[in-house]
């Protein structure tokens, strides 16, 4: 099938299996590469991935995979290395040469590939996966620096590992390794004065434009698209396969120079990268057909095995040795290395260009590379999560709550929480309310929630939900829709306040719905009913309810003179009571309510 039938079909396919690994919570990889294989010639038919696009095909991958580095570099923050940077740079260098090495010799011993397609293919595996590193990353919600290590290292060394590929794919097709590798240090020399230089200038570029508003912000996201791909292209043009890293450098510069507000591009691009993947994934999947896959013998399944138990934990080791990382942290890292789309597209390039050529071997270069990406991303997806739990570096479902607002009685609703065991952090312009709230205890910080500078330095590890209390509706309108980015909007919330109309007959929450948070509590709760019982009961009362006294029971005993404001579990899950979902606190819970004298 060709045509708009094939799209359509396409990105039918694609974003399904993004859904529908969504609503089944699993890695939405194998969901992508499952629909392209079936969907391919040599099952349904449906898409035809040389036909549909024949010469654009593999332009159209690496202009894909550079914006998806480039978005990946957006999300790096210079800020996340203090004192953890050596780490990062021996892993995309050192540990680079070690997988390298190691990944060869089984390639060579163990599948018996002949000695240049066994480089290649150590070179290929160098990579690790930033699109499977960073979901898998914020399902876990890891302690301590693991996070921004892996982060940093899943977008910096694929360039790395794209490059050594491409100085072994040049060999081979001179029929010389040696000749490659003494053409090496020249190309590495010229892909960092061209990727770096040209990242550096195109970062600096699009923060001037940035700056000085010279693009309305309709026009912002297509303007950068085009700016990266023209960088990547360009650079490319210059010394081969240095784009990678141009566009990479180019989001870091652009996320790490103040004074320029990133966050427009971030989202466009975040929404372009999930579309982009999808068609990839699917796309490079249909190309593969059962007589590739039948190379894939129990030899390959133990080239995986080595790869997982072996070669990723060898290298992590070595390279974190001496560092002040502990050993549970040390063991994490070496238990996180999936591979993703620029293996996959890599591996579909010089795989097909080599079989061309007649290449001994080549034929096995695509199956098996898409075998590690599948076993990586299925063996690292189910136990990832179970190790970080079992070291203590794991907040799967944190409960804590962001305060913006620190006034007394924001102040008082937070310690309640504290005292029952929810970690709480507040937010507030207003220095004497930061002031008071670190005299009593809680964690306070003095910001702007909407900086996003201020937020880059703020701790949110432990927080899953954010409640927006200050006294003006549309700064809580504000904060939410900021928020929600990164918490979901299900998990963002705020007060009601006097200041929103009612005199009109409008209930409360008409002015920018898609924009607000849930609203807090039930009833005609607001800012200035909450500060009036606060200042005539004092502190909200925590009540626990048993089998003997229930909920039921404290309603009937307070009626609606009682603000019920939060349930927390047993287990300590808590429970926010608002307009659209009142609250049903589970038994044994602890009721968190202020009580009238």
């Amino acid at each position: 099938m060709t045509g708009l039938p094939a799209l359509a079909i396409l990105l039918l396919l694609g974003i399904g299996a993004q859904w529908l690994a969504w609503r089944l919570r699993l890695p939405s990889i194998l969901l992508l590469l499952c629909a392209g294989f079936f969907a391919g010639p040599e099952w349904l038919g449906w898409v035809d991935t040389d036909r549909l696009l024949g010469d654009l095909l593999f332009p159209l991958v690496a202009a894909a995979v550079g914006v998806v580095l480039f978005e990946g570099g957006l999300g790096l923050n210079l800020a996340d290395l203090k004192g953890h940077g050596k780490v990062v740079l021996r892993l995309v260098t050192v540990g680079a040469l070690v997988t390298w090495a190691l990944a060869t010799a089984l390639a060579y011993g163990l599948l018996g590939l002949p000695l240049g397609i066994a480089v290649l293919l150590g070179a290929i595996l160098i990579v690790s996966g930033p699109t499977v590193v960073g979901p898998l990353l914020r399902h876990i919600h890891p302690r301590g620096p693991t996070g921004s290590i892996l982060t940093w290292e899943g977008i910096l060394i694929d360039p790395v590992g794209a490059l050594m590929a491409v100085l072994v794919y040049e060999g081979l097709s001179l029929g010389s390794l040696d000749v490659a590798a003494g053409h090496g240090g020249v190309g590495v020399l010229l892909t960092l004065l061209c990727g770096g230089g040209g990242g550096v200038l195109g970062g600096l570029l699009l923060v001037t434009v940035l700056r000085r508003h010279w693009v309305p912000e309709t026009l912002l996201g297509p303007v950068t698209l085009a700016l990266v791909v023209g960088l990547f292209a360009g650079t490319n043009l210059l010394q081969e396969e240095s784009g990678l890293l141009a566009v990479t450098a180019m989001g870091v510069v652009a996320a790490n120079l103040g004074g320029a507000q990133v966050r427009p591009i971030l989202e466009f691009k975040e929404n372009l990268r999930v579309l982009l993947i999808s068609l990839l994934f699917v796309l490079l999947a249909a190309r593969l057909t059962r007589e590739q896959l039948s190379v894939l013998d129990a030899r390959a399944f133990a080239f995986l095995g080595a790869l997982l138990l072996v070669v990723r934990p060898l290298a992590a080791l070595v390279c974190t040795w001496g560092t002040t990382l502990t050993w549970k942290e040390r063991v994490f890292v070496a238990w996180l290395c999936p591979r993703g789309i620029v293996a996959a597209a890599v591996a579909s390039v010089f795989g097909l260009a080599l079989v061309e050529q007649g290449v001994p071997g080549a034929e096995h270069l695509l199956p098996v590379v898409f075998l590690v990406i599948v076993g990586t991303v299925v063996v690292y997806g189910l136990t990832a999560p179970w190790l970080a739990r079992r070291l203590g570096l794991s907040v799967p479902d944190p409960q804590g709550c962001v305060f913006v607002g620190a006034q007394p009685w924001a102040r008082a609703m937070a310690a309640a929480l504290g005292q029952l065991g929810v970690e709480v952090l507040l937010i507030d312009t207003n220095r004497h309310n930061v002031r008071d709230a670190r005299l009593e205890g809680l964690e306070a910080h003095q910001g702007n929630v909407l900086d996003a500078n201020f937020l880059e330095h703020v701790d949110l590890t432990h927080m899953g939900r954010v409640l927006a209390l200050t006294p003006n509706d549309e700064v809580n309108t504000l904060v939410c829709a900021e928020m929600a980015h990164e918490f979901g909007r299900r998990n963002v919330y705020q007060i009601a306040t006097d200041s929103v109309p009612r005199a009109a007959g409008r209930p409360l929450g008409v002015e920018a719905p898609g924009l607000r948070g849930r609203r807090l509590f039930a009833g005609d709760v607001d800012a200035y009913r909450l500060a009036r019982r606060f200042a005539a009961a004092g502190r909200p009362h925590v009540t626990p309810l048993t089998e003997q006294f229930t909920y039921e029971d404290f309603r009937k005993r307070h009626g609606d003179e009682a603000i019920v404001l939060f349930s927390v579990s047993p287990a300590g899950r808590l429970q926010i009571d608002t307009a659209d979902t009142p609250l049903k606190p589970e038994r044994d819970a602890r009721l968190v309510a202020f009580i009238p004298e």
